[in-house]
């Protein structure tokens, strides 16, 4: 457990400089462990600082943390973009033995200017940190001694409450930064350096970044998920979304099997370090989920194609469609034929049951909400006969569910009905997802929960349901639901839809794979670097997190391609300092906290256009429309630039091999 020597949290002060340190409770946790072997000397950040090791310069360690701040002004304001820097070069002298008299007095009100007047997040945060030390801890400001130049190591990470929030850490105001300068493709730049599937994500992202978003306690979060679809949408547009093919550098060929988003960005990651890869997939296409289970009026085909396929092949990478793996081969087979690593993101594309009376899959008039959408999307976009018509009911309140009930209705069913056992606003599905639904003219159900099948003829033609009631709140808060007595009815039907979610296929993977699952079929993984149990084979996405979303497979995708990097270099796995820090401010929730000094100023968010609900409905074209370039400037000037700076001083530098590869490697259920 780290025990601070001195420093500042939270406004509270902590000083044991001058006594025996006993069992203090640690202000923070997880900073003891934050590299193993390498001691953690120092922490600093917007809510303070803590001091570990006397023998630490405070000095360096702040003009490290202001050099970052220095860096990442975006030079709208002075206080923030002179201020830094001055910042930074006082402390630098100071630090070089330079010293002058009242210069650190001068280091202080240049840091209470910054903090007081600068426009944006980091410009009043990045002060706070150095005013307390300054406040309360003066005399440790100290030249630098030699071994502390030689043995100081900082790693400093910047961050926003937006970038956290995303599992795919991308850099929110960065690209916002480029919409509003006007530099598209430099927007456009930033989202690429993750994953290229940008326009796709910007059209049906479940945005965790605008739930973070500062401004969403004024008038509304900022339009995340809008800007980066505009940014991508001009270079779609303006046909500048082209690769050219990446020089293979490395003789080591890769196989990813799934297409979907996970395998996708893996191939797309490894591709451009000049692998040779091979992508599998069963379907005729590319995209997974993404293309047979959102439909295409959320997420146009040619669209995702673009991104996907397209992409991939303009990178010199080749697939193989309709190959199923644990029917036309095995893991055996891609490492016998010579492939030196194999990433694993076949997805859960498999329907869950409802588990009510006289329930079967064979049945007329019976599918799940995958194999609905799958049928949906091969209707439309490739021509198979597959007819909608009588009345349909639905049953589930997530997305998937709101995707089958808005397809039925412009497959031309007669009646749509939404079926959900809690209220509305109990539903998972995104709150756009279920007002569209309700403009559509779907009927919705709610505290009603289906308890059997009305078959006939071995078709089904109705079902049997049971109203609902809200329980008491229990310790969680939560309310449970529970069926009242003699409450139920019939409802008659065509088709039902039991959209309730998705499994992993257990029969793809077998028990001489030598590849651990758990009891969901999840394929277990080292959580850090998506390894699993057999050498040389990784896994991400939703074969080993259940049916998430997309930018969670994105996500997978981007991590697997660096640790197969890794593996394919030496063998080692390596410290990610990044990965590090964004467990450690998560574990400690450091985002609790506000980071800007006075509420923003009221600015009205732009609202996305879309077609009208009655003309909607009539064919599967896309919703919503693109935004003018006047609202991309207008909405991308709403963004605070929340960033944060987070500083970890280690004694040894903090990239560096931890263990070797599949050696004491600890395998862990994905499922929570």
């Amino acid at each position: 457990m780290n025990r601070s020597v001195y420093g500042v949290w939270d406004g509270k002060v902590h000083d044991f400089r001058l006594i025996e340190l006993g069992e203090q409770p640690a202000v923070l946790t997880g900073l003891d462990d934050f590299a193993p072997h390498n001691e953690t000397k120092a922490f600093i950040a917007d809510r303070g600082f803590l001091v570990f090791d006397r023998d630490m310069s405070l000095v360096e360690a702040f003009s490290q943390y202001l050099s970052q701040a220095a860096r990442e002004s975006c030079g709208r304001c002075a206080p923030c973009r002179v201020g830094t820097q001055r910042m930074r070069d006082l402390l630098q002298k100071f630090s070089a033995g330079l010293t002058a008299n009242g210069i650190l007095d001068d280091i202080k009100e240049i840091a209470e200017q910054v903090a007081e007047t600068s426009l944006c997040g980091m410009g009043q945060s990045c002060a706070k940190a150095l005013l307390d030390a300054l406040h309360y801890f003066s005399d440790e400001f100290k030249p630098l001694k030699p071994a502390q130049a030689i043995f100081q190591h900082s790693f400093v990470y910047t961050t926003a409450p937006c970038i956290e929030a995303c599992p795919s850490k991308v850099d929110v105001p960065k690209y916002i930064d480029g919409v509003k300068g006007g530099k598209f493709d430099f927007a456009l730049g930033v989202i690429l350096d993750k994953y290229s599937m940008a326009a796709s994500c910007g059209r049906v992202c479940v945005r965790f970044c605008e739930i973070a978003c500062r401004r969403r306690s004024v008038e509304g979060a900022v339009g995340i998920r809008m800007l980066k679809r505009y940014a991508a949408d001009q270079a779609i547009a303006n046909d500048r979304l082209r690769f050219t093919k990446s020089p293979i550098r490395r003789n080591q060929r890769v196989a990813v099997i799934g297409a979907g988003p996970a395998g996708i960005t893996c191939a797309y990651k490894l591709l451009l370090e000049g692998f040779q890869v091979d992508v599998f997939d069963a379907q005729k296409t590319a995209g997974g989920m993404a293309s047979i289970g959102i439909p295409s009026y959320r997420l146009p085909k040619d669209v995702l194609k673009a991104e996907t396929e397209d992409v991939v092949r303009q990178l010199g990478g080749h697939f193989f469609y309709g190959k199923v793996l644990g029917e036309d081969f095995t893991v055996d087979d891609l490492q016998d034929k010579g492939y030196d690593a194999v990433f694993l993101a076949y997805g859960a594309s498999r329907g869950s049951l409802l588990g009510i009376r006289n329930e079967d899959p064979k049945l007329a008039g019976y599918a799940s909400g995958v194999d609905f959408l799958l049928k949906v999307h091969q209707h439309v976009e490739h021509g198979e006969p597959f007819a909608v018509t009588g009345d349909v009911i639905v049953v589930g309140g997530g997305n998937v569910a709101m995707d089958c009930v808005r397809s039925a209705r412009r497959m031309g069913a007669r009646s749509v009905h939404l079926i959900y056992r809690r209220t509305v606003e109990d539903m998972p599905a995104e709150d756009d997802e279920i007002v569209a639904a309700q403009r559509e003219g779907i009927v919705f159900h709610c505290l009603t929960n289906p308890s059997g099948l009305v078959v006939e003829d071995a078709q089904v033609r109705g079902v049997e349901l049971v109203s609902m009631r809200q329980t008491e709140l229990d310790s969680r808060g939560r309310r449970s639901v529970e069926a009242l007595p003699d409450s139920g009815f019939l409802m008659r039907c065509d088709l039902l839809v039991a959209a309730i979610g998705q499994q992993v296929e257990p029969s793809v993977l077998k028990p001489e794979d030598g590849i651990e699952r758990d009891r969901w079929n999840c394929i277990t993984v080292d959580p850090d670097t998506l390894e699993t149990s057999r050498q040389g084979v990784f896994a991400g996405g939703d074969c080993v997190l259940g049916p998430l979303t997309l930018v969670n497979a994105l996500d997978h995708g981007e991590r697997a391609a660096a640790a197969i990097r890794d593996y394919l270099d030496d063998g080692e796995v390596r410290i990610r300092p990044e990965r590090r820090m964004q467990n450690f401010l998560a574990k400690n929730k450091l985002f609790a906290g506000e980071c800007l000094k006075t509420p923003p100023l009221h600015q009205d968010p732009v609202t996305l256009p879309e077609l009208d609900a009655s003309e909607r409905i009539k064919h599967f074209g896309e919703v919503d429309r693109v935004i003018s370039k006047e609202d991309a400037y207008a909405e991308a000037s709403r963004c605070l630039r929340c960033y944060r700076l987070y500083s970890v001083v280690t004694a040894k530098p903090l990239q560096q091999p931890v263990r070797a590869a599949h050696k004491e490697s600890t395998f862990t259920s994905n499922r929570p």
